[in-house]
């Protein structure tokens, strides 16, 4: 049985019974009321609806006329009022349930190639109205969410297609000839070896970016960004004195709650990007400080001149250097990864370009209190 239904028949339900109660009332008056009539002498006869009676039973008969009269008149009244109340009740169930059907309907026609489809409800401000701008809402999100995610899928699988394209064709070439040498053999190996390790590293990061986005947080601990910082320019200094790349650490103690790992993958990410879209004979500044609400982790670095309108474009997936895909070297996923880590342990990160060149990353993350 439908909502509409039930409303209407709880309706009409509960204007039958008080419609029931006001009859018996009126009945009930109707006789008392008449019962009152002054007695006429003995004797007496008086006609009551055509019908002679008796001084003695003249109050009876008018009370048992009057109740006639009144059931009749009420059983008209009711069954008109109830049949009334009905009709009303389907009718204004039916316009108060419009927007609730026109909901159902849009969700029974949605899919992920409609998700474009709204129930625009006009009418007044009230709880449906709500409900209905609420679906809206949400369908907005799941279209940007399902847009965001073609278009990363889209750009995964391009970023993927690159090696194996490269490991495949130095694989058909270097078949291809009967007479290869063993130099032509180990080069196709160390070409096939890097292709595959910028795959491995991309397939890593996307798994870190799925659990971060998807998960959250595993275990969780004290953690100090100085000491983070530090092990992190272990894994990435040599690459940086490769390039000359100069750094200066202001790494004062920061201490955080969060997972460790993953925390360390956001400094080597920022790190890592500090160096390899720097310039040779370039710089890098590291700071790490905390106040009673934050704890903050900097990362200042020299580099090819980013357009201040095109920052945020850098924490999108597969984005370098505010270009798309495959500009640089790398995954494209390290200021994304970042993002998503930092957003996890309930903290921010922003950017902003350095004038000449280079871009200043800022995360806080917030502090740890004691005990």
């Amino acid at each position: 049985m439908g909502l509409r239904t039930r409303i209407t028949l709880l309706a009409t339900l509960l204007v039958a019974v008080v419609s029931a109660l006001l009859l018996w009332l009126g009945w009930v008056l109707a006789g008392g009321v008449v019962a009152s009539v002054p007695s006429l002498p003995p004797g007496e006869t008086v006609l009551v609806g055509g019908v002679p009676v008796t001084a003695d039973k003249l109050a009876d008969a008018l009370a048992d006329d009057a109740r006639d009269r009144l059931l009749l008149a009420g059983s008209v009244a009711f069954v008109c009022v109830v049949t009334a109340t009905a009709l009303l009740s389907w009718v204004v169930t039916g316009r108060v349930l419009r927007p609730l059907r026109e909901v159902t309907a849009t969700a029974h026609r949605l899919s992920v190639e409609s998700l474009g489809q709204r129930i625009n409800h006009r009418g007044p401000r009230d709880e449906v109205a709500e409900l209905a701008a609420t679906f809206d809402a949400m369908l907005d999100r799941l279209q940007a969410a399902f847009a965001a995610q073609r278009q990363f899928v889209a750009n995964a699988s391009h970023e993927l297609r690159t090696p194996l394209a490269v490991i495949r064709t130095e694989l058909d070439v270097t078949l291809a000839d009967p007479d290869a040498s063993v130099h032509e053999l180990r080069r196709m190996g160390d070409v096939a070896r890097t292709a595959t390790l910028k795959a491995g590293r991309l397939v890593e990061a996307l798994l870190v970016l799925a659990r971060t986005d998807g998960l959250g947080v595993g275990a969780t601990g004290p953690v100090d960004l100085a000491a983070v910082v530090a092990s992190a320019w272990r894994a990435i200094r040599a690459e940086a004195d490769a390039r000359a790349v100069s750094a200066t650490f202001h790494t004062a103690p920061a201490p955080v709650i969060g997972d460790a790992p993953l925390l360390e993958r956001v400094a080597g990410n920022l790190l890592e990007n500090a160096v390899r879209h720097n310039h040779d004979g370039g710089w890098i500044e590291v700071r790490t400080s905390h106040d009673p609400q934050w704890s903050v982790l900097r990362v200042a670095s020299s580099g090819a001149v980013v357009a201040p309108e095109r920052v945020g474009e850098l924490f999108e997936p597969f984005r370098r250097g505010g270009v798309d895909r495959t500009a640089q070297t790398g995954t494209g996923l390290g200021l994304s990864i970042v993002r998503a880590v930092v957003r996890a342990h309930g903290g921010r990160v922003t950017a902003e370009a350095v004038p000449g060149g280079g871009l200043v990353v800022t995360v806080r993350l917030p502090v740890m209190r004691a005990g």
